[in-house]
């Protein structure tokens, strides 16, 4: 294993991946501390600094006595006491279809924003997600350039966080900003709108050492319905 990184941070990060991969199935146990530190050759502290980490996330609960069990494989789990916009709605009664309008690797310039997480290239991913077959939410995301080794299909089937898993970018933590805008001709003709103004929200998703993993940006058609989350306690 590198040591250039905290290492209970990636021992952590590798049983996590092992959780979504299915390795370890919501409800089994983990392996032993014992275990794990022959595993992945660190100490028992360093083991129990890990296991610790995933409890305060939620993704196991350690029982003295009875070991670790997972508890979760959701991509987002701590971050996602509030349940997401669109899992709302697909839910809900609403019929909820999304359609890929645009996939494709983009060159960054130096002076983009976007430069400095990215690099010289990244993905681009444009969809539609519709509302009882309405336009009603248009995303655009940037994202690392190796996405693209997925192929459309996956996109348009699997769920994007899982395929950022599977490329191994783990979101620790997302920021949310909302504004309300006024809609470009593009923009009104996407949405089939005659509406002027729409919520826009920019997410910024990153890892646990502050890497951005995502950059995206979301137009809602809210005269269609309105923007909605649902908290748990």
């Amino acid at each position: 294993m590198k040591r250039t990184r905290v290492l209970y941070l990636e021992v952590a990060d590798k049983i996590k991946e092992d959780i979504f991969s299915g390795k370890y199935p919501v409800g089994t146990m983990l392996p032993t501390e014992n275990e794990l530190e022959e595993m992945f050759q660190v100490s028992k502290i360093t083991v129990r600094k890990a296991i610790e980490l995933l409890a305060t996330d939620e993704y196991v609960e350690k029982k003295s006595g009875r070991g670790t069990t997972v508890l979760s494989n959701r991509p987002y789990n701590r971050l996602s006491k509030a349940a997401s916009f669109t899992q709302i709605l697909e839910n809900s009664r609403h019929e909820v279809r999304k359609e890929t309008i645009e996939l494709r690797k983009i060159t960054l310039k130096k002076e983009n924003p976007l430069f400095s997480a990215f690099g010289t290239t990244a993905t681009y991913f444009k969809r539609l997600y519709y509302l009882d077959e309405k336009p009603y939410i248009y995303f655009i995301h940037y994202l690392p350039s190796d996405l693209l080794d997925f192929k459309r299909k996956e996109f348009d089937q699997e769920s994007l966080y899982r395929l950022l898993m599977q490329k191994g970018y783990l979101i620790d933590s997302f920021s949310d900003d909302f504004s309300a805008i006024f809609l470009s001709k593009e923009e009104q003709e996407m949405l089939n709108t005659s509406s002027t103004i729409a919520i826009k929200r920019t997410r910024q998703s990153k890892s646990i050492h502050g890497e951005m993993i995502e950059y995206s940006e979301a137009i809602y058609e809210t005269n269609l319905h309105t923007y909605h989350i649902d908290y748990e306690t």
